[in-house]
């Protein structure tokens, strides 16, 4: 059975032994005692046994083995089930989502993860080096295991922070290259896909935070605001994530219509002082016998010396407004 953890806390100070489980009827609790079982991609029968033995609800029990659900709360008659999403980054740049589902009971946690390579053994390890902590409940771990979880999104939204500012970066100094804007248009729809996953745990710390939850005690509440607290930031990092890529694009096809702008003028100029002695040469180039000028023994160094002094200030002019 694919349990990574079964363990009975009395007082905060983990059982010897490992809890049994086989599906039969659970001992009674002393005061101060709980069971946290954590279950890693089980199969039905597997998980099967767990709903016995604990009490847990069928179609909260489905919920959890269809690892497709979004973050959600639910209430029922013996236990409130919560589901989170898990989302790691891969080298490709690809989001790689999980699932966790927690079963929280007045006396018993019961957690249920898929896809995610994030175990909870050092998590826990660290929770039972403070039982003093770990003696306020179920519901003082079920707080830590989502924290945990947003948590884990932290290194998810960093690297692609430094993705686009290296991408936002480059399209300040030249128009992004073709793969470069696909990796926008991918990024974006990642993101997107990321809101509509990851969003609802908002919704769900909001109710942990600020509404009577049963088998959540009131003094927990401040836990579970830091708990929001995180996912708020994570969203709003997220948002700014999506307006930056939406601008890179624009911002980049502006400045390149400057650069082009820049380029069409500084032509444009050119192309003006080039014309007064194409327009001269024209005029002396055309076949008549009687032209002003022809038998001049100046008349080449004048032609050349006015030519010279239209294209001079014309280029001064146009240095002057910026043209050139």
């Amino acid at each position: 059975m694919p349990i990574i953890a079964a363990r009975r806390y009395t007082a905060g100070k983990p059982g010897e032994h490992s809890l049994k489980i086989d599906g039969g009827q659970r001992d009674s609790l002393l005061p101060r005692q709980f069971d946290w079982v954590g279950m890693a991609e089980p199969i039905p029968e597997e998980m099967e046994a767990v709903a016995k033995q604990f009490g847990l609800h069928p179609l909260a029990v489905e919920d959890a083995l269809n690892p497709q659900q979004l973050p959600k709360l639910e209430v029922y008659g013996r236990h409130v089930f919560i589901v989170a999403r898990t989302a790691t980054i891969d080298e490709g740049e690809n989001i790689n989502y999980g699932q966790t589902a927690l079963f929280l009971g007045e006396d018993f946690l019961v957690t249920v993860r898929f896809g995610s390579n994030r175990a909870h053994i050092a998590l826990r390890q660290r929770l039972e080096t403070d039982p003093e902590r770990l003696a306020e409940g179920p519901d003082f771990v079920a707080h830590a295991i989502l924290d945990f979880i947003v948590d884990g999104l932290h290194p998810l939204i960093e690297r692609l922070e430094e993705a686009v500012q290296v991408m936002e970066d480059r399209a300040i100094h030249a128009f992004p290259e073709q793969s470069t804007i696909r990796r926008i248009f991918r990024l974006r729809r990642q993101l997107r896909r990321f809101e509509r996953t990851i969003g609802p745990m908002r919704e769900v710390c909001e109710r942990l935070a600020m509404t009577d939850v049963p088998y959540i005690d009131g003094s927990a509440h401040v836990w579970f605001r830091d708990v929001l607290d995180h996912v708020r930031r994570t969203m709003v990092r997220l948002q700014g994530l999506k307006e930056t890529l939406a601008s890179i694009v624009e911002t980049a096809s502006l400045l390149e219509q400057h650069r082009q702008g820049e380029m069409t003028r500084k032509l444009a100029a050119w192309a003006a002082i080039l014309a007064v002695p194409t327009a001269i040469a024209g005029i002396y180039g055309m076949n008549f016998d009687h032209m002003p000028e022809l038998r001049w023994t100046y008349g080449y160094y004048a032609v050349m010396g006015v030519i010279g002094s239209i294209c001079g200030g014309l280029w001064l002019q146009f240095k002057k407004i910026g043209w050139l």
